[in-house]
């Protein structure tokens, strides 16, 4: 048995999962409806995804992509989660602290009109997050702004995997998938 995990889980199905009729981002009509901004800016919900994000980044993707310097995907979704898991690669000490950075949907049209924020340079190798990947069309989004920002990405992380097209359609473009939880693995259908 694996209490944080079980008790993220909970968490999720608790205060993200519903079930019913919903039109997704995608345009897509589902019978499931998944929110992990809820999950993930829950105090415990957020510790969980910290910590287990941050154990799949060390375990999984670091292994294979050491150069991976920062952490972040787009507003709203991957916010609390790239935060939750720069914060505890910080407080583990490890060694190995990751910077946090956000991309905007659009680039400001004041200041210095930037489509990322936070700690984020061209040069940069990345880890992009998602909450929830359907067709994975935000994550490639994300993408495409940091390669135009002179960013790498490495690796896509992801709360939920929905399964249904999304993580092939971010492989495709050469980036691998790392998901906490899949449709699957959350509702055991």
């Amino acid at each position: 048995m694996n209490e944080p995990y079980d008790l993220l889980k909970s968490i999720l199905l608790e205060k993200s999962v519903r079930t019913g009729t919903f039109t997704l981002a995608s345009g897509k009509v589902s019978d499931l409806y998944v929110d992990c901004r809820m999950t993930a800016l829950d105090p415990v919900g957020a510790t969980l995804v910290g910590s287990l994000g941050w154990k799949l980044v060390r375990e999984e993707i670091l292994p294979h992509f050491p150069e991976i310097a920062a952490i972040g995907g787009m507003t709203m979704g991957a916010d609390p989660i790239s935060l939750a898991v720069g914060m505890t690669s910080a407080l583990e000490g490890s060694g190995k602290k990751l910077q946090v950075f956000t991309v905007r949907k659009e680039p400001k049209d004041h200041g210095r009109g930037r489509r990322i924020e936070g700690n984020f340079q061209a040069g940069d190798t990345v880890l992009v997050v998602d909450d929830v990947i359907t067709t994975g069309g935000s994550t490639l989004k994300a993408i495409d702004a940091i390669e135009a920002e002179g960013g790498k990405v490495a690796a896509a992380l992801v709360l939920m995997d929905r399964e249904e097209g999304g993580r092939q359609a971010i492989e495709a473009r050469g980036i691998p998938v790392y998901a906490l939880f899949t449709r699957s693995s959350l509702l055991g259908k």
